[in-house]
């Protein structure tokens, strides 16, 4: 399978539920690359979502996300925010820990899969500083 696009997120406390916030799903980053990946969602209908279709690697294991643009802020709200949501059994069937590496690709044809990859540490830059929250890379291959 050739992929056109893949972006990556290093799993945070937050993310995997270990700080114990309410919060639903994966914070999206409103970062033009980044979003791209994902389908446009209407910004004049409240709260737009669409489920996500992701496998894994073997190409049968199946896993279904909801991409929600939550802009209840423009209808009263408070939220101005894109997550990525329904991702607890995912995340808890791969055993994922703070650190670890979420791989979402996208192939020719736009279909979806999702690898994780362990670094059984939390993640830290070239520079030796420890990354206390998750952060999103856009990796575009040719």
């Amino acid at each position: 399978m050739i992929y056109i696009t893949q972006i990556i997120k290093v799993l945070s406390a937050n993310d995997i539920g270990e700080t114990g916030a309410h919060q639903a799903g994966i914070l999206v980053p409103k970062e033009g690359e980044i979003l791209s990946f994902f389908p446009h969602l209407n910004p004049k209908e409240k709260n737009p979502r669409i489920i996500l279709v992701f496998r894994e690697a073997d190409g049968i294991t199946r896993w279904d996300f909801n991409f929600i643009y939550y802009n209840n802020r423009f209808f009263g709200g408070t939220r101005n925010e894109y997550r990525l949501t329904c991702m607890t059994k995912y995340l808890r069937a791969r055993n994922a820990c703070v650190g670890d590496i979420i791989t979402l690709s996208k192939d020719t044809e736009g279909r979806l899969s999702i690898e994780l990859n362990r670094t059984g540490l939390p993640a830290i830059t070239q520079d030796n500083v420890l990354v206390l929250s998750g952060g999103w890379k856009v990796i575009k291959i040719k």
